[in-house]
């Protein structure tokens, strides 16, 4: 029996990569060896999965967004359009950092705001919220919400907007 997934014909999926039934993927993506992704997930146009990337159930990418190796994002998280990742604290184009990647945990029921960028190394709380545009540097705490850049904490996730 053949899987229920959508793979838009402009995509690439190399070899050995996991794909959770009932997910979408849309155009021009690529989707790099050994990466899981999970059930019910949908990646919009354009967005690069790495090497080794572990993407929970339900998840939601919006359009022109990479997620590098290193970066594991549990279930339930939406990432909105243009969110950066990073993957290396001190990058230098004369100096080889392959194989040196800071993990970079995205907590369940997460919401990345637009524009939002990401300093590896950082850890965010289960139904955190990063406002559009912000600059995380530090870890955030479950249910708590950022924003600013550098992103500061500025309260609390009601938590009837959790399942």
């Amino acid at each position: 029996m053949k899987k229920k997934i959508f793979v838009h014909e402009t995509s690439i999926i190399d070899k050995n990569v996991k794909i959770g039934e009932k997910t979408k993927i849309w155009h021009w993506c690529h989707i790099s060896k050994n990466a899981v992704l999970g059930k019910n997930c949908t990646l919009g146009q354009n967005v690069f999965i790495g090497e080794n990337v572990k993407i929970g159930n339900n998840v939601k990418i919006q359009n022109n967004v990479s997620v590098y190796e290193g970066i594991i994002i549990k279930d339930d998280v939406f990432i909105g359009p243009s969110v950066v990742f990073t993957n290396i604290k001190k990058p230098r184009s004369f100096i080889s950092q392959k194989k040196k990647y800071v993990k970079t945990i995205i907590g369940k029921g997460s919401t990345l705001g637009a524009n939002s960028t990401l300093i590896c190394g950082v850890k965010l709380g289960k139904y955190s919220l990063v406002g559009a545009g912000s600059v995380v540097t530090k870890n955030i705490k479950n249910y708590h919400k950022v924003f600013g850049n550098p992103a500061k904490e500025k309260g609390v996730v009601k938590k009837n907007l959790v399942k």
